[in-house]
């Protein structure tokens, strides 16, 4: 059945692994509506790769929140077509949520119950994407899976390149004193005296600077300390790091065309929102390597610029930040993490606004209701949410507006 998506939390008709293998089972044209992030970029990697292996033809799209994702026809028959949402409300045939457990882990179940042999390393980083660490909770059985291909765990950051302090310098899974500026952190890790080849001892040591630039400065949450385990003591992907995935022969390996699970993660949540088109490449495993790394850099820039720099105010129960411009949902997730004194962060740049909260905030409502009020359009989770809104609107009167659909 051919449909159209329309963005939401996607938590009202989940379907189970095994219900969704088998719709897909039965399709010849497989359309696949993803929220923009990372987790549920894997997702749709996993799930479109696995009808690559079975020769059906698919189509991935990506958007946010509150945008219509709008179908083409193009494959003929419409009776013979599925439609997947994942992580968003879609008029969809199978519903993948990603918020009690993350739509990659999900995916990479549907991908097995098709008889795929589903990539653990693309399943993993849609994990930590989605903030856990990679194996915890109902992921357990991919990481055995990883473990069994060679994926190994290290002490260390978990960064996408081979090159420290572009690695640090870069990664969005943390806020540090030199985040967003390479050379300072290429001068952090000069005074560490590290060896030219690094053993554990060195990647601990390394581990040890990061936290302490994270945790240590009197801006820092408490927050903070938990939040940078995600980043810490990360798992190696072997021959990440120097090319793509697109030459491995091996469909049950954990090949990836970086260097730990958790700097894929950091990659695929930042071109989701920047780059989609390029995220889409990269979740399917074509040779997308450099152009998500630029897209991740500039991401990555951008928003610890911002973080550092935009003007904040406190409120009862919410704390905002105002920018002109701004890659705002990983600021606001940067914000709540490291940065906001209260348990709801929320981010307004001149057409876009972005809000995390601690836990159950009820922040999908309030967006959606602050949005309608300023005639844009928005969505989100109990934890999390997403607007738009023309750019002549004034960041106040969203600001206002979100204030007062807040419970």
């Amino acid at each position: 059945m051919s449909t159209s998506g329309r963005s939401g939390t996607g938590d009202g008709r989940a379907s189970s692994a095994s219900d969704a293998a088998a719709e897909l089972r039965e399709a010849d044209f497989v359309r696949v509506l993803a929220r923009a992030d990372g987790d549920c970029l894997a997702a749709a990697g996993l799930l479109a790769r696995a009808c690559a292996e079975r020769g059906v033809p698919y189509q991935v799209r990506v958007g946010r929140f509150g945008e219509t994702l709008a179908d083409s026809d193009e494959s003929g028959d419409e009776d013979a077509d599925a439609t997947v949402g994942v992580g968003l409300d879609a008029a969809a045939d199978v519903h993948l949520p990603a918020e009690a457990t993350p739509a990659s882990v999900t995916a990479f179940d549907v991908a097995g119950e098709l008889g795929a042999t589903p990539n653990a390393a693309l399943a993993l980083a849609g994990v930590v994407a989605a903030g856990h660490p990679a194996g915890s909770g109902e992921s357990a059985h991919v990481l055995e899976r990883a473990r069994e291909a060679g994926l190994e765990p290290r002490p260390g950051v978990g960064v996408p390149t081979e090159d420290l302090a572009d690695g640090l310098a870069h990664c969005t899974l943390a806020h540090a004193e030199y985040s967003g500026d390479t050379e300072a952190a290429q001068a952090a890790l000069a005074e560490l005296g590290l060896p030219a080849e690094l053993d554990e001892a060195a990647h601990r040591t390394v581990a040890s600077e990061f936290a302490l630039a994270v945790t240590g400065v009197e801006a820092a949450t408490d927050r903070a300390a938990e939040a940078v385990e995600r980043a810490l003591q990360p798992h190696a992907i072997p021959g990440g790091g120097s090319g793509d995935e697109s030459d491995s022969t091996d469909p049950e390996d954990v090949s990836a065309p970086f260097a730990t699970v958790e700097g894929y993660a950091d990659v695929l949540d930042a071109v989701a929102r920047e780059r989609p088109g390029t995220g889409v490449a990269l979740a399917l495993g074509h040779d997308a390597r450099d152009d998500a790394l630029d897209a991740w850099r500039g991401h990555a820039e951008r928003a610890h610029t911002v973080l550092r720099e935009a003007t904040t105010g406190r409120y009862d129960g919410l704390f905002a930040l105002r920018t002109d411009d701004a890659p705002v949902e990983t600021v606001a997730r940067l914000l709540r993490d490291f940065r906001s004194p209260e348990p709801v962060a929320l981010v307004v740049s001149e057409s876009e606004a972005a809000a995390f909260a601690v836990e159950d905030s009820a922040v999908g409502a309030a967006m959606t209701e602050a949005a309608r009020a300023v005639d844009g359009t928005g969505g989100g989770t109990p934890d999390r949410g997403y607007a738009r809104f023309d750019p002549e609107t004034d960041a106040k009167e969203f600001l206002s507006a979100f204030r007062e659909a807040r419970p």
